[in-house]
């Protein structure tokens, strides 16, 4: 018989599996729709539900083996269905089987013929391993089912509900957040709102006054120049002599009305919008939004950078140099040549940028913005930054850190120090701010009718800083 030919053939495979823990069935006698039935003379079959003939599907699997009955039936089985064949060569039976070659053979072909030498067993020795290694398939296979069958209805189930569990909470949880942060944006607004509102009414009934009291003024200096014009033209001189004393009191009446001047009295005060939960707010869209910015790609000017310090090959570090390793660049007028500054490119005049440096290893050093117009020569506040009008600085130095523009330094209370720093300009709000990028805390927020282009600035007396891609 040939290797095509299978000794067992497995016609029927039905299987019902039961969970062997639950179900309480599991003594009943097997249902026809609940056996695998392994054909061979005599018709046994194994049932699924655990039992062979009635018996442990373990017991009666392993006495299958050994069983002379099964042999039996092996051999009634091949003769049932009428696959004894005679060998093609001899035309003896074929009741061999030559492992070497896989195939059957008859008593001639193992001591003649080509199978002579080879590894030969009895052909119904070798249908009994086939049918157990068959009986070890569906028990595996009926163990994987039941493994199956748990994972569908118990994981799969329970992993169904705890979604959409899971969802809901998601779902009310953003809610949730939304709600809060919508209705304290709506009390802020209205707060904000009515407190521009008074400050309008302020600067107006400021603008009113000042409005009617100089115009009274100008009133009263009309009246006495146009008197003391008519005295002077149509006075003689004993007349004009006469009334000196009346003259002198108008003079010192009209001198007495003072000069007008423009007071910030006189202009709204911006800082009636500030709210720290909206610039927080603003900041987050710009930086974390779905839109958010990107990091503006910045560099080191190498002509801006001061002798104290050393810049490296990417231009994105600075390093404080110790004196003996100082040198004399050569001159140009856009270098710091006192203080450890250096600018960077490009400058900025419009949109929106953001960028982040590495202050970590610096225990003093300044990061900020600048006018290109900014004073690059001699050790005075006009080239120093944060001590004159023209730069916008973070600084760090002996563990305070602060906010300096024009000599006037503002104290910044932090957690821990630093790592990194954050800068965020947004040129049509005129707006500049400081901010950690590791908590996402706003440190300080600057706003300022910028007149000039800006241009990212940095001082180091420490260590390095530098700019992060």
């Amino acid at each position: 018989m040939s290797t095509g030919h299978r000794l067992c053939d497995l016609t029927t495979v039905s299987l019902n599996v039961n969970d062997p823990e639950t179900n309480s069935h599991l003594d009943d006698p097997p249902k026809p729709q609940d056996q695998v039935n392994i054909c061979g003379g005599s018709g046994q079959s194994l049932h699924t539900n655990g039992t062979v003939n009635g018996e442990s599907s373990t017991k009666s699997l392993r006495k299958f083996e050994k069983s002379e009955n099964h042999v039996g039936s092996a051999a009634a089985s091949l003769s049932a269905l009428g696959e004894a064949k005679l060998c093609p060569v001899h035309e003896g039976e074929l009741q061999l089987y030559c492992s070497t070659e896989g195939r059957l053979a008859c008593s001639k072909c193992v001591s003649d013929g080509s199978c002579q030498g080879h590894t030969v067993t009895d052909l119904v020795t070798r249908a009994t391993v086939v049918r157990n290694q068959l009986v070890d398939v569906c028990e595996k296979m009926q163990l994987q089912a039941l493994r199956i069958e748990r994972f569908v209805d118990r994981t799969l189930t329970a992993r169904e509900k705890a979604v959409q569990t899971d969802a809901n909470s998601a779902r009310e949880r953003v809610l949730a957040q939304v709600n809060v942060v919508r209705d304290a944006l709506e009390e802020e607004e209205q707060r904000l709102l009515e407190a521009i509102q008074r400050e309008e009414e302020r600067v107006e009934q400021c603008l009113l006054t000042q409005r009617a009291h100089w115009t009274h003024t100008l009133e009263k200096l009309t009246h006495t120049r146009t008197s003391l014009v008519h005295t002077l033209t149509h006075s003689t001189d004993t007349m004009i002599l006469s009334s000196n004393e009346e003259i002198n009191d108008r003079i010192e009446d009209a001198e007495g009305a003072g000069e007008p001047r423009d007071t910030e009295q006189l202009t709204l005060n911006r800082n009636c919008s500030d709210s720290k939960l909206m610039v927080g707010l603003w900041a987050s869209a710009l930086l974390l939004g779905s839109s958010a910015q990107r990091f503006t790609t910045l560099h080191f000017e190498a002509q801006t950078v001061s002798p104290l310090l050393s810049l490296s090959s990417d231009q994105c570090t600075l390093t404080f140099l110790p004196k003996r390793q100082r040198q004399s660049p050569l001159y140009d007028p856009s270098r710091f040549d006192s203080w450890p500054n250096a600018l960077c490119s490009p400058p900025l005049s419009s949109g929106t940028h953001s960028w982040v440096l590495d202050v970590g290893m610096s225990a003093a050093f300044k990061v900020g913005v600048c006018y290109s117009s900014i004073e690059r020569k001699g050790s005075g506040n006009a080239a120093r930054l944060g001590y004159n009008k023209k730069s916008w600085v973070l600084s760090h130095y002996d563990e305070d850190l602060s906010f300096c523009h024009d000599g006037c330094n503002v104290g910044i209370k932090v957690a821990k120090k630093l790592k990194i720093v954050g800068l965020l300009l947004d040129w049509p709000s005129q707006t500049l701010l400081f901010y950690d990028p590791e908590s996402m805390s706003v440190l300080h927020v600057v706003r300022h009718a910028f007149s000039e282009p800006l241009q990212a600035a940095c001082a180091v007396a420490d260590q390095s800083v530098s700019i992060v891609h």
